[in-house]
């Protein structure tokens, strides 16, 4: 088989199957933890979790201000082949063209970072692009075969991750909050319960006793109600439903 196709085939498998690195990220988070069990992190570990939060809400902020502007059809959560009804060069698109790949990044390494451990961090930029570059390879294969020459204009000038803000174009839709809401619900259910997963487990292991802070309590309780009222509103109602997006 050609290394093209070769390249094509295990991205397509690669991307089918990509909502599993955070998942493998954090099995190694866990074990990475269990090194840390006869270390006091008392004094610091304030700092750090607020740090991990802030660094996983960056990531999501990325993903809103992708996703509040995109058509129905485009930057979806499809897992069996690729779809993309509009080519997306406006907008996050216009600076780097894949921004929802960027978003992730800053997501999974919140999550990794509660680790505390330099040589998990260091593995992790390493697996993320291994991983993304067949996926990110396989979607730009689709996306050239069916827009051509729009497509090439477009990514000679667009960086692939690392943004060029220079290039910045007005999106062509207005941003919509209940399309973030309906598509980024679960996104956002996940990132908590990573999260939250990793405090209690470090709690447990470094600190040798269960300790359910009140932030966390507060930040876990929200991100269930929410999920449970937002996907009753999106799987029984159209109220989160607009024509188009």
């Amino acid at each position: 088989m050609p290394i093209q196709e070769d390249f094509e085939k295990s991205g397509a498998w690669i991307f089918k199957w990509r909502s599993y690195l955070p998942l493998l990220m954090f099995i190694i988070g866990i074990g990475a933890i269990l090194d840390l069990r006869n270390t006091q992190f008392t004094k610091y570990d304030t700092i750090v979790e607020v740090i991990c939060l802030l660094v996983s809400c960056f990531g999501l902020t990325i993903r809103i201000l992708t996703i509040g502007f995109t058509p129905a059809g485009t930057s979806g959560r499809n897992t069996k082949n690729q779809v993309a009804d509009h080519l997306n060069t406006t907008g996050m698109y216009s600076i780097l063209r894949h921004p929802l790949y960027f978003g992730n990044f800053f997501i999974i390494l919140g999550v990794v970072l509660f680790t505390r451990h330099i040589w998990v961090i260091f593995s992790y930029w390493q697996i993320y692009f291994l991983y993304y570059e067949r996926i990110i390879f396989t979607e730009e294969a689709f996306l050239r075969k069916k827009y051509g020459d729009e497509f090439i204009a477009w990514a000679n000038k667009t960086p692939i991750l690392f943004p060029r803000f220079k290039n910045y174009q007005k999106p062509e839709l207005p941003f919509s909050l209940k399309n973030i809401i309906r598509r980024e619900y679960q996104t956002f259910f996940a990132m908590i319960c990573s999260l939250f997963a990793m405090e209690v487990i470090s709690d447990l292991i470094i600190m040798h006793h269960f300790k359910l802070d009140t932030g966390w309590f507060v930040i876990m309780s929200f991100s269930c109600l929410f999920y449970i009222v937002t996907r009753f509103l999106a799987k029984k109602t159209k109220l989160l439903k607009i024509a188009g997006r």
